[in-house]
């Protein structure tokens, strides 16, 4: 509150509203800074296993392959049977339509450019939205 002498010779109060102005502004700023931020992709970090023998690949696990081909080529595999980039989409639908565990596993070559297997990656998004996407690392394919 701010007292002033009015012309009369009294004193008058009026209200000072700088302060409230500030704390209203940083609230404003907190509260700006606190919402949470979604950006990207969703992901899932792999947790170390607890057992000293690694577990037999299950049967239903679909992995992809993308190696350097001849000729700066890209080679696909689906759990080892070579397939055409074109006929991938098709084949990765045929594949999950009918499967209510909708994951998929892409092992890249540490020759390829990251921009071939983002390709694959979308390749395989549109062919169903809910596949759910983990990349194998050379460190993971070794066992360690």
């Amino acid at each position: 509150m701010a007292m002033g002498l009015n012309k009369g010779g009294g004193l008058t109060c009026e209200m000072n509203i700088t302060p409230m102005i500030d704390v209203l502004l940083v609230l404003i700023i907190i509260f700006m800074m606190i919402q949470p931020h979604e950006r990207g992709e969703p992901t899932e970090i792999p947790q170390q296993s607890k057992e000293t023998k690694p577990a037999p690949p299950d049967p239903r696990t679909i992995v992809l392959e993308i190696s350097q081909g001849p000729g700066n080529t890209t080679v696909l595999r689906i759990n080892s049977s070579e397939i055409s980039h074109e006929q991938l989409q098709a084949k990765l639908q045929d594949i999950y339509k009918t499967r209510a565990e909708k994951i998929m596993f892409v092992k890249g070559d540490a020759k390829l450019d990251f921009e071939r297997v983002a390709d694959v990656i979308d390749i395989a998004r549109s062919a169903d939205a809910g596949i759910r996407i983990g990349l194998i690392t050379h460190d993971l394919a070794n066992g360690d």
